[in-house]
């Protein structure tokens, strides 16, 4: 039987919470073939083509493409940390021969996640709000 290299758990919530905007956790897990991955990867060059098309445009447009994908990044982070153990072990690691045992630093990234998540969902939205209704008026 062919083995494969053990995924960890926490270090592909901790990859899609930092690195999550630019695909890093889709890389862990899938590989370089990954569409999705590279996705989350044109984030950046979508930045820089809306800049480029835009330079007059508020700050917030040229960064949103990078911040939906940060967005999804964290939504990923807590789906990928809040799986089962067992069921992670059948999805990413059938080959590895090694189980996955969850431990404290998963939960302390989980929480990380949902602060700075449902902090940047917000100002995200309040942001919009404000240039679609006041102009900008607050910022």
């Amino acid at each position: 039987m062919l083995q494969t290299k053990h995924k960890n758990k926490t270090v592909a919530t901790l990859l899609a919470f930092v690195l999550g905007g630019i695909g890093m956790h889709r890389f862990y897990l899938r590989g370089m073939a990954d569409r999705w991955g590279w996705l989350h990867a044109a984030a950046l060059p979508a930045c820089g083509m809306v800049m480029s098309a835009a330079p007059g445009a508020d700050w917030y447009f040229w960064y949103l493409p990078l911040t939906l994908s940060m967005l999804a990044g964290f939504l990923q982070a807590l789906v990928l940390g809040l799986t089962p153990d067992d069921k992670w072990d059948a999805r990413h690691n059938a080959g590895s021969g090694r189980a996955s045992s969850s431990r404290w630093p998963l939960a302390i990234v989980l929480v990380a996640t949902l602060m700075v998540g449902a902090g940047t969902l917000i100002a995200t939205i309040a942001r919009l709000f404000d240039l679609l209704y006041t102009g900008g008026a607050y910022g």
